[in-house]
């Protein structure tokens, strides 16, 4: 068994000192002071509904909330046609209404790789939170909760008693964390599982592991109820591709690592070049963006064999593409708008090029490094989009605060990536709330706007599936009958449990507080190596 024993807190600890967030607690959330509600009762009244099922738009429509539950959707009219009043639920003084007529309604978007961040990044939980709950994200699963399990479970009940402006919590424990030394036995990694199940862990992050271990912990997992996740790390991908995990029960695949290496035909291993060294964040990320051009060509035996055991396994794929989107336009992700007015400080110090922070690998980046990433997305996109045709599930994660990519904004991002990767809006749509909502064994409850279910929604003055754009908090650019440009959308009310959050004011907060943090720091926002 020695021979077999996978050093898995080591490995955990070499990736948190990576990312900057060992022994690292940020700032927890303050008590919330924002948000109306809930309602004994309250109608959004005339919306078009969005529902997250794959049903397309309909509407004007109605629909009543008790509580933080929906409790009637009601057709009351045709587009341009005046509506009849008796035909509409009935509102008594005491009703809170929200006229939405003209506006759009969508389940409220479940983030399925968020971390709060850590102490690097100088991200207090109030700013991450704040950011998410903008962008219409009214739940998260927290992978590696490297905050500390006791840290993040509390989070996880404050906001499910909605005593903090946060989304839901779901936190997937980093796999070994807690555990005094490395877990190197099958029966430590049950006990462990044990351990964090009984504190009230949602699930496990796994990096890898070797197998005997790796399968002890997700046998463990399945049969206390937890979901598993794994991001197939390079430094343990060859004990377990992605293929072999889901062989093991393993529910989700976060990222995209493990997938080639279950396509190659005549390698075993990445073609690694004599110099690599994994601990240089160049190194390990410009060789990933050759990667997919070592796997087996699709739609070839090989490529249909492994995606169809796949879908048979009915493993989940999170990929998070908007993390990687850098990779193929530096200078595009590095001038995003929104930075200079809601990046914090402390955060953009952390994305600039330099040797120890986690993905900030910008050493010498440059045209030949962004046509092979802008090749391995082609590839990569043409997998997942024939991965969902076929009928896998495919949910929505952004991975932000690493990588020029902001929290809330990065998950919009993702939504237009999978857009170019060939997904209808309404598929994004079902994914960023129904297919998420399936993995967190949570899609009784959420993921759709039906009856019975929880009232998390999002309330937008613009048409999304028209233009995704019109989700950032930035809104999307229009010229209108003045031939002057204007901003339209961004999220006017995220409404979570029922409670309504006025999305601008949210933002404002955020700004506020980087106004207040480059004051205090004498700080402004430049680029690299120039002084603007």
């Amino acid at each position: 068994m020695t021979k077999y024993a996978a050093p898995i807190a080591s490995l955990l600890l070499i990736f948190m000192i990576g990312v900057g967030i060992t022994n690292a607690q940020i700032q927890e959330a303050p008590d919330r002071t924002v948000g109306e509600g809930p309602y004994d009762r309250m109608i959004i009244r005339g919306v078009t509904l969005v529902d997250g099922t794959g049903s397309p738009p309909r509407g004007p429509v109605d629909v009543v909330i008790e509580g933080n539950r929906i409790t009637s959707i009601q057709s009351v009219g045709y587009p341009g046609v005046p509506i009849n009043e008796d035909q509409r639920p009935q509102a008594d003084e005491d009703t809170k209404i929200i006229d939405a007529e003209g506006m759009y309604l969508l389940p409220g978007f479940i983030d399925m790789h968020a971390h709060t961040g850590g102490e690097a990044q100088g991200t207090p939980a109030e700013y991450v939170y704040k950011l998410w709950m903008a962008h219409g994200i009214t739940t998260v699963r927290e992978p590696g909760s490297f905050n500390g399990i006791d840290w993040t479970l509390r989070q996880r009940d404050r906001s499910a008693e909605n005593k903090i402006t946060a989304p839901r919590i779901f936190p997937y424990i980093g796999f070994g964390m807690g555990h005094e030394g490395e877990i190197t036995s099958p029966e430590e990694a049950r006990d462990w599982v044990q351990m964090i199940a009984d504190k009230g862990a949602e699930g496990i992050k796994f990096f890898g592991a070797a197998r005997p271990v790796y399968k002890a912990a997700i046998e463990e997992a399945n049969k206390l109820g937890l979901g598993t996740m794994t991001h197939h790390a390079q430094t343990r991908v060859v004990y377990n591709n992605a293929l072999e995990s889901a062989r093991l029960g393993l529910t989700s695949i976060t990222h995209w690592y493990g997938i080639p290496e279950a396509l190659f035909t005549d390698q075993q291993i990445q073609d690694y070049p004599a110099d690599y060294n994994y601990n240089n964040e160049q190194h390990r990320f410009e060789e990933a963006g050759k990667l997919w051009k070592q796997a087996a060509e699709p739609y070839s035996d090989k490529w249909n064999s492994v995606m169809n055991e796949m879908l048979e396994l009915d493993i989940t794929l999170n990929p998070t593409f908007t993390i990687y989107e850098a990779s193929r336009d530096l200078s595009a992700q590095r001038r995003a708008e929104w930075h200079e007015k809601y990046t914090l400080p402390s955060l953009w110090e952390f994305y600039k090029p330099n040797r120890i922070s986690h993905g900030s690998y910008w050493i010498n980046w440059g045209t030949e490094q962004e046509i092979a990433w802008k090749e391995n997305f082609d590839l990569w996109f043409e997998f997942v989009n024939e991965f969902k045709n076929r009928g896998g599930r495919v949910t929505l994660g952004s991975d932000a605060g690493y990588i020029y990519k902001l929290y809330g904004f990065g998950y919009i991002q993702e939504m237009e990536m999978l857009r170019e990767a060939g997904f209808h809006p309404l598929e994004i749509f079902q994914s960023a709330s129904l297919k998420a909502a399936e993995v967190l064994n949570m899609d009784d409850q959420l993921g759709t706007i039906e009856v019975g279910k929880q009232a998390d929604m999002v309330l937008v003055d613009a048409n999304p599936l028209e233009n995704l754009k019109t989700l950032y908090g930035t809104g999307a650019v229009h010229v209108n009958e003045n031939n002057q440009p204007e901003r339209i959308g961004g999220i006017e009310y995220t409404i979570k449990d029922g409670i309504i959050y006025d999305a601008k004011k949210l933002l404002e907060d955020v700004e506020e507080m980087v106004k207040k943090s480059k004051e205090e720091k004498n700080y402004e926002i430049t680029q690299p190596g120039l002084d603007y």
